[in-house]
């Protein structure tokens, strides 16, 4: 059995990966390690106070419809439709690590809530969730699912402007998803962004995984 030699470009794809993973390890362990110290108040309220006094009819109706974009509903029925078109473009593998990468982040966050058991705030909410707060659910399913539909429609196109307008509409979308969180009162700032750093682990972890896989499909 040959061994797999793996191109340069591959490499390069890896070894970034692995920059980018180890960012976001350091990240949400900073951020695990304040929250169970309680030493992130001052900063939370702050953010949340700041957010919530833009608050106004028009800007709360926007915000519902992006915390929809990131709840279990829309993902899931953005998920079974991306899939399908996908197999349908003989993309197999593709689909399947979008599903591993959405239901594996979904697990990952209800047993990072179980581990920290962080009660939601109670400042002013517009809407009521239940559960535990952190990491957020929203942020961290948000930034797997349409970074990872992202960057496979990056690999996809071919021009170097879809491949701009793709990943702006990507970073934008799942930004808003996590700022309206804060803004409708069911997660704290550093919920979201320790949803980031956790979801975006888990997502560098799938594309390697991805890369590595297209990889042995070609030599193969």
């Amino acid at each position: 059995m040959k061994k797999l030699q793996i191109t340069s470009l591959t490499k390069k794809y890896l070894i970034k990966s692995i920059l980018a993973l180890s960012v976001f390890i350091f990240i949400f362990t900073r951020f695990a390690d304040e929250v169970m110290e309680q030493e992130l108040t001052s900063f939370d309220h702050a953010v949340i106070h700041w957010i919530q006094s833009l608050i106004s009819p028009q800007l709360t109706a926007i915000m519902k419809f992006f915390t929809f974009l990131g709840s279990t509903a829309a993902l899931l029925a953005l998920l079974v439709t991306s899939a399908v078109l996908m197999i349908w473009q003989k993309k197999r593998w593709e689909a399947l690590f979008l599903v591993l990468a959405l239901s594996g982040g979904v697990v990952f966050n209800q047993l990072l809530k179980w581990i920290f058991h962080r009660q939601r705030p109670n400042l002013h909410r517009l809407i009521e969730e239940t559960g535990y707060s952190f990491p957020s659910g929203h942020s961290m399913s948000s930034i797997i699912f349409y970074g990872m539909l992202g960057m496979l429609f990056f690999m996809f196109a071919r021009k170097r402007t879809p491949k701009i307008i793709i990943t702006a509409a990507a970073i934008v979308l799942v930004l808003s998803i996590g700022i309206s969180r804060i803004y409708l009162g069911v997660h704290y700032p550093s919920d979201v962004l320790a949803g980031f750093a956790a979801g975006g682990a888990w997502l560098t972890i799938c594309l390697m995984g991805l890369k590595l896989v297209l990889e042995l499909r070609r030599k193969t």
